[in-house]
């Protein structure tokens, strides 16, 4: 439909940006990131789109002693690095492009939202959920609910009940 066929109510649209997609992941330990993750890719390799990957490392329990609390904190970067790296190498495979890296310190919640406010260039979020009898996940239940309001771009939730097979037919 062109823009003279348009209905003349709606608002006109934006004009075209030469920017790709970016699909926003969120890296965790749960088991149905990896569904979340695949999605985006697919998605984006299919639409010329590219992924990015938030892994947040959130604060420990232990605070009484600063030497330790510094120790615990170092090695838990050092594990999200990893993970994070070892992400980006699967999404290089599936897209032919490294994605988008963030580490952040904080609450995942929190600090997704606040990544969200900062960066323009994020187009869709996708978040897998949990199909279990134990809800979606902490995440999606925030995000769906009490801070919903707060996202400024499409959520996508890619249940963990679907196959790779089906995930591919859908995107």
């Amino acid at each position: 439909m062109s823009e003279t066929e348009r209905d003349p109510a709606l608002p006109p649209l934006p004009p075209a940006t030469d920017q790709p997609r970016i699909f926003l992941a969120v890296v965790d330990e749960s088991a149905e990131m990896n569904l979340a993750l695949y999605y985006a890719c697919l998605r984006a390799r299919r639409t010329g789109g590219r992924v990015a990957l938030l892994q947040v490392i959130e604060p420990g329990e232990f605070q009484h002693w600063m030497s330790v609390g510094n120790l615990m904190r170092d090695e838990a970067r050092q594990e999200a690095e990893k993970r994070l790296q070892r992400w980006a190498g699967e999404v290089q495979k599936l897209t032919n492009q490294m994605p988008i890296l963030y580490l952040r310190d904080g609450n995942r919640r929190d600090e997704l939202l606040a990544l969200l406010d900062e960066d323009p260039s994020i187009s869709i979020l996708v978040l897998a959920a949990s199909t279990s009898g134990s809800g979606p996940g902490p995440l999606v239940s925030a995000l769906t609910g009490k801070f919903l309001s707060r996202l400024r771009v499409p959520l996508t939730l890619v249940p963990d009940n679907l196959t790779e097979e089906e995930l591919a037919s859908i995107t």
